[in-house]
């Protein structure tokens, strides 16, 4: 069994053109995510799956893979779906989706992602979640919530603060994970989770999303795994320690530079 990372890029950004190419302590983003996903214990294979020839010459200028895809893949897993093909991966591989905006991404999440995979056979996808410390976060649209039953499998991913509680009384508590936002009171208190953007698929459930037509909240919210949960398929989320700042945009430069002064 082969366990690929794959990690698609594009150019175009609506908000931050090109942002896979910015410079960030001397190199490319792009060239942080590709480091940490070929230090990912498990890993066999990293490459990164572009429609664009400058990410591509800059991949390889780096030494890093780089597979070229086509142009109207619809999402990040589409692109990764075709690398996957091109690749010649088979269906019990796994194939983690690693997003091109994640330079903080750590090692150690990308393995835990893939750990159900490997323990449970059922199991045919994963994503990643981490305990929301920052209040700002609950609120923002660009940091995506989500929810997930007693099993760990999720139950939604939305930008509006889910769950949402009525008390509005919130603190900082110490967990498993680290420390996380607890929201309410006594008992019924509860943490609240943002999703980070690394999925790892069976590559026969990669080629069964990959056929799933987009669904109407997937449009809706603009959150591709949402596709998954609308055609009746579960989702495992991993809770991680590891926080993995993503740049959407300029500004986001800054908050990835006070989460690396914070880890080290």
């Amino acid at each position: 069994m082969t366990t690929a990372v794959i990690i698609p890029c594009r150019y175009a950004s609506t908000r931050f053109a090109g942002k896979s190419l910015t410079l960030f302590e001397g190199r490319p983003i792009i060239a942080h995510v590709y480091e940490h996903a070929s230090q990912a214990p498990g890993v066999d294979l990293v490459t990164v799956a572009t429609d664009d020839s400058r990410i591509a010459e800059a991949v390889n200028r780096f030494g890093g893979r780089v597979v070229m895809t086509d142009r109207s893949c619809h999402s990040g897993t589409d692109r990764v779906a075709e690398a996957a093909d091109r690749l010649g991966l088979q269906n019990r591989d796994i194939v983690v989706n690693v997003q091109g905006d994640q330079p903080a991404v750590a090692p150690e999440s990308i393995a835990a992602a893939i750990g159900p995979l490997v323990a449970d056979p059922v199991v045919q996808m994963t994503t990643l979640a981490f305990p929301i410390v920052d209040p700002a976060e609950i609120f923002h649209p660009k940091d995506v919530k989500v929810v997930f039953d007693q099993r760990g499998d999720a139950i939604y991913f939305s930008r509006a603060p889910i769950p949402f509680t009525r008390e509005g009384a919130w603190r900082i508590e110490a967990g498993e994970n680290g420390w996380s936002l607890h929201f309410g009171t006594g008992a019924a208190g509860f943490a609240a989770y943002k999703h980070l953007g690394v999925y790892a698929f069976r590559k026969s459930f990669l080629d069964i999303y990959r056929r799933l037509p987009p669904g109407r909240l997937e449009e809706i919210e603009k959150l591709e795994q949402l596709r998954v949960l609308e055609h009746g398929f579960r989702i495992r989320v991993v809770v991680t320690a590891h926080d993995s700042p993503e740049i959407d945009c300029p500004e986001d430069l800054d908050r990835l530079q006070r989460h690396r002064l914070k880890e080290s």
